[in-house]
């Protein structure tokens, strides 16, 4: 059952309909622990804007992108409300309260999902920089093969490491790792499947879930400057990149 706690109004003239109908899902009830500001990271200012907005302005001018669902924090929704009137984010139709993980947030936003939607994109709320090039080229991929993640191949060697002895059990091959990111797109019908049968799972993304029905997920290149701001560190990088731009 869908809770929706917040409804925009839907301005038709700024939204370019397609033949077929993607929703997009942020995730932003993170409180950022690991990030060790004042502010809830979210809200942290980059550039004089919190970080979500980068995300959600990079959908909400995309066409491809016919509305936008944001997952939030129970404390504050009434905050990305008014901030979403402040931006004057037109696509953002609903704001629904998030679980106690990203998996049950990204759960809760499914619910409240148009029946006539197609595609489900998925795109985490810290992720600033996503491009228009690779939402695009994620859902017309998604469009042929119904389960699309982006990523980028891994630079460093990699280990698998003993947790308990803390040596090394085996060097993995590089060339067959790729470092996972978002935005990730969905068959509607498969991801709401994939979620309803994975509860048992604690998954970080939601391309999990869909390997575990056994569906084969492609892979679109992403970019190495799509992160996820999570640590200070992160965000220094975040505000060099800005800088670029």
């Amino acid at each position: 059952m869908c809770s929706i706690v917040y409804t925009g109004a839907l301005n038709s003239r700024r939204v370019m309909k397609k033949n077929f109908k993607v929703e997009a899902i942020v995730p932003v009830a993170g409180l950022g622990t690991r990030l060790k500001t004042r502010q809830t990271k979210p809200f942290v200012l980059l550039k004089n804007k919190p970080l979500f907005f980068y995300a959600v302005s990079a959908l909400e001018k995309n066409p491809l992108i016919h509305q936008i669902i944001l997952a939030s924090h129970e404390k504050y929704i009434g905050t990305f409300q008014r901030w979403v009137k402040v931006f004057r984010f037109k696509k953002v139709k609903k704001i629904v309260k998030g679980g106690e993980t990203r998996q049950q947030s990204v759960y809760n936003a499914l619910q409240c999902v148009d029946q006539d939607t197609d595609m489900v994109l998925v795109h985490d709320g810290a992720r600033p920089f996503i491009s228009a090039d690779i939402i695009r080229q994620s859902i017309q991929l998604c469009a042929h093969k119904k389960a699309v993640i982006t990523a980028v191949p891994v630079k460093p060697t990699i280990k698998k490491v003993s947790r308990r002895s803390m040596q090394v059990i085996e060097t993995l091959q590089r060339d067959e790792l790729w470092e996972v990111q978002t935005p990730q797109v969905f068959d509607k019908d498969l991801l709401m499947k994939a979620h309803q049968r994975g509860k048992k799972y604690k998954a970080t993304d939601d391309a999990f879930l869909v390997e575990k029905l056994g569906v084969k997920v492609s892979v679109t290149q992403g970019s190495y400057e799509n992160i996820k701001v999570t640590t200070q560190e992160d965000l220094d990088f975040a505000e060099i990149l800005l800088k670029k731009r």
